[in-house]
């Protein structure tokens, strides 16, 4: 038997960065973590020790925040791409670069009338951490050129209080749900797509890309009367594939948050379907991807979700 050396890759993990614009008395928040991962030519410092062509992790953190300084960071895909690149470019051991980042979202606190001091006028400095979902995206560059990029969003939590049912499944001798015609359907979305090479037109805007993504899943999950929750799954990935061309593959994992019917005739109430107990565990995991039927032949497919 002969041993061998496997896939492998190195980084630095979550790197908290927060940059602040400043344009006179309005000022602007990015809040994100990023995470690096490079692979290549590294056979030399897993088998000796030689650490010659490693770019050391701390070095891989300096150039976040050197990067945040030189280019600002304004979409997150934009900012990884710069650094993926970076790191393959400067580094001719380097054959893979991996960048993830996570946006975490800040509210604008507005500034009462009355406010007083200097600038009070024009004081716009002022933030609350926002309640929404955090915005995520995966870069991959390889050394040929190609770039991946998959947008995503996770811990977007929805609900619909009705126009949900659940019934005819398979049964066996340990069932004991029973179906039903009028349910809640509560998920806590994690959503990955990725772009077509090229985006639409020419490379994608980020931004807008990502706010109608958002829309379309936001409002396909309403918007379907729901038998099972694979049902929305697909049609909320068929949704985004129909109305935004740059994208050219869904992945969604979406947890059952189960709302039970509390049994109130113990109390000589009746429950039509208002007070609920809300379970977090155990609970179903339905996950899924949608995709055109071209997607696999794209470049960078095989590696875009790892």
């Amino acid at each position: 038997m002969r041993v061998v050396l496997g896939p492998n890759r190195y980084g630095k993990a979550e790197v908290r960065l927060v940059r602040v614009a400043r344009d006179g008395g309005v000022h602007h928040l990015k809040d994100v973590t990023v995470s690096t991962a490079l692979s290549g030519d590294m056979e030399a410092v897993h088998l000796t020790g030689d650490n010659a062509t490693v770019l050391p992790t701390d070095t891989q953190k300096n150039t976040v925040y050197a990067f945040a300084g030189k280019h600002g960071v304004a979409e997150i895909e934009d900012f990884a791409i710069l650094l993926a690149r970076h790191y393959v470019e400067s580094q001719p051991a380097v054959h893979h670069a991996r960048v993830e980042v996570e946006e975490h979202f800040w509210d604008r606190i507005p500034v009462p009338a009355t406010a007083t001091g200097p600038g009070a006028g024009d004081r716009r400095h002022s933030f609350v951490r926002s309640g929404r979902e955090t915005r995520t995206c995966l870069v991959h560059h390889d050394s040929d050129g190609t770039v991946t990029v998959v947008s995503g969003l996770k811990d977007l939590v929805v609900l619909n209080s009705t126009d949900s049912e659940f019934s005819g499944f398979a049964e066996d001798e340990y069932t004991t749900l029973r179906p039903t015609a009028d349910r809640v359907l509560a998920t806590e979305v994690t959503a990955r797509w990725r772009h077509a090479p090229g985006g639409t037109g020419g490379r994608a805007a980020y931004g807008e890309s990502y706010d109608e993504v958002r829309r379309h899943l936001v409002e396909a999950f309403a918007g379907t009367y729901s038998l099972s929750l694979q049902q929305t799954l697909y049609a909320m990935g068929e949704r985004v594939l129909n109305a935004r061309d740059e994208v050219c593959e869904v992945r969604l994992a979406m947890p059952n948050k189960h709302h039970f019917t509390v049994d109130l005739t113990p109390f000589g109430m009746d429950n039509p379907n208002e007070v609920f107990y809300a379970a977090d565990r155990p609970y179903g995991l339905i996950e899924g991807a949608v995709l055109r039927d071209d997607a696999l032949d794209t470049p960078g497919a095989r590696f875009a979700w790892e």
